[in-house]
């Protein structure tokens, strides 16, 4: 009896242990923590902007060689590292994207943390894009709480190049599954840095005039559709800030919807991939040995991403022609990024000369609000408990489909209008052609109408994806598919489902932006 009882006492004890670890791994890190911001101003004031740019390049602690070539760490193959700072383990930099277990051999170019913060008199904007592949939320409030107040930001926007050549900040692509691949030091080193980056910039202000413009399609053929429906965000929209004393380029913004994924997977090199390139040859131009192709442009150049869930990608499949050798490119490679920077640049500087329209005064509207999405994802939910992943529920207590808090915001800057997405969603909700496809797993038509471009006002439409978040894949409801028979004849699942929040995400967050553009 006795011997029963302290069997059944232990067992009480051990699942007490595992429910208070669970509820300790699944709380919210920022309890208090909601954004409701609304912002009316109608009084045009005297544009002021400013750039900064920091590097986040990580540093290599040790080093390693890959016996088998399967850019995978594993030490079952006979891959062996060099521990140079003599701590007896393999302190390795994980590669995010594509698979896990992908260690870093060297630095290819570094990773940037780059910002914008423009200014009307009343408000300002700050907008800082980071070269890796996410940041949670709470991640974004850390940057926002390290901002010193001097800054004088009203509103700040973090965003993500989602480049897949960066160090993971997620958690997903470590050593294996159950292990994460997030160096905290190195993480807490780019939020740090994120924060700089703005008031570095907030610092560097001039009176500034924007040009805004947009190159519609000429982009087209540097991306792919990896899933139908075939909708795309192929326009470069733009803004160029210029110093309206001197007229010399304070910045550039690029947006595009493309995943930075030029390069692929069999390397080990941390890049920022092609917006590397892209962001180089605006500010420095293109040349030959004899001659100029285009000239540079100087200040800040920065890249934020549109919408490329889908996924929208430079794969494989897609050949790219340098326009200065001539050269054509297939097979992933730094020459092929390379060449889609070169490409880029040259479409943005023709666009810049012979579009668009300039400012010098403008009223900054604003709408920004805390969201909740549910997440029916077991796998993630189960990175959370298992520390892979470091992100809280709101609701931690909906142990079957809890909620994790996120945010969305929208806001004008003359005749330009900006939205940001906290995630990677399907261009078919932004501008229109969602499908219910034969072989859907909801019997539903398209919820997610009307196209949410449709209800922008302005003429220069900015789609800033991964930003304030990153939640995966935002996938219309009508297009889910998990069971078979698969969509469009598919032999098996589709890649954006599994890393995704879940079903109902698209839906709510469609709705939550429909209610943020009508503010307008």
């Amino acid at each position: 009896m006795k011997k029963t009882f302290k069997i059944l006492s232990v067992v009480l004890i051990f699942v007490i242990i595992a429910i208070l670890w669970f509820f300790w791994r699944a709380r919210d890190r920022y309890p208090g923590y909601e954004i409701n911001l609304s912002i009316n101003n109608a009084e045009e004031g005297l544009i002021k902007a400013g750039f900064a740019a920091i590097p986040v390049t990580p540093v290599l602690e040790d080093t390693w060689v890959d016996v088998n070539n399967d850019f995978q760490f594993k030490k079952k193959d006979g891959d062996t590292w060099e521990d140079r700072n003599g701590n007896g383990k393999f302190d390795a930099c994980w590669i995010a994207g594509f698979h896990g277990s992908r260690a870093a051999q060297v630095i290819h170019d570094d990773l940037w943390a780059r910002a914008v913060v423009v200014d009307d008199g009343k408000t300002r904007l700050a907008m800082v894009s980071v070269d890796v592949i996410g940041l949670f939320h709470t991640d974004v409030i850390e940057i926002r709480a390290l901002i010193p107040e001097d800054a004088g930001i009203t509103y700040t926007t973090v965003s993500s190049t989602h480049t897949h050549q960066g160090p993971d900040l997620l958690g997903l692509w470590g050593p294996h599954h159950f292990k994460t691949g997030v160096n905290k030091a190195y993480k807490a080193r780019v939020i740090s840095t994120a924060a700089k980056a703005v008031f570095k910039a907030s610092k560097n202000m001039r009176p500034a005039k924007l040009h805004f413009a947009v190159n519609p399609n000429d982009a087209s053929a540097l991306v792919a559709d990896t899933r139908d429906p075939q909708v795309f965000d192929n326009a470069i929209k733009i803004m160029h800030v210029i110093d309206a004393e001197t007229d010399t380029t304070l910045g550039i913004l690029v947006n595009w919807g493309c995943h930075p994924e030029t390069t692929w997977n069999e390397h080990l090199r941390i890049s920022s991939d092609f917006p590397h390139y892209l962001r180089f040859y605006l500010e420095n131009g293109i040349k030959k040995p004899d001659s100029v192709i285009m000239k540079g442009y100087g200040g800040t150049a920065v890249f934020i991403a549109g919408c490329i869930g889908g996924l929208m990608t430079t794969s494989p499949d897609i050949t790219i022609t340098d326009p200065v050798s001539k050269r054509k490119f297939s097979e992933p490679s730094f020459q092929k990024a390379d060449a889609q920077g070169k490409n880029l640049a040259m479409l943005i500087d023709s666009t810049l000369r012979t579009s668009g329209d300039t400012i010098t005064k403008t009223s900054i509207q604003l709408h920004a609000k805390t969201i909740k999405l549910p997440i029916d994802n077991n796998v993630l939910k189960l990175g959370v408990i298992l520390k892979v992943i470091d992100r809280g529920f709101y609701d931690w207590y909906k142990v079957l489909v809890p909620t994790v808090k996120s945010e969305i915001a929208a806001f004008t800057i003359g005749d330009a209008f900006f939205m940001t997405v906290p995630g990677e969603i399907y261009p078919e909700i932004v501008y229109g052609g969602i499908e219910a496809p034969e072989g859907q797993d909801f019997n539903t038509k398209p919820v997610e109408v009307p196209p949410l471009e449709s209800m922008m006002p302005g003429t220069y439409h900015f789609i800033l994806g991964l930003t304030n978040d990153e939640i995966g894949y935002i996938i219309p409801k009508s297009e889910w598919d998990r069971k078979p028979p698969y969509l469009y004849g598919s032999s098996s699942e589709h890649y954006g489902e599994i890393n995704s929040l879940g079903p109902e995400t698209a839906p709510i967050l469609h709705s939550a932006l429909k209610e943020v553009l009508s503010g307008f």
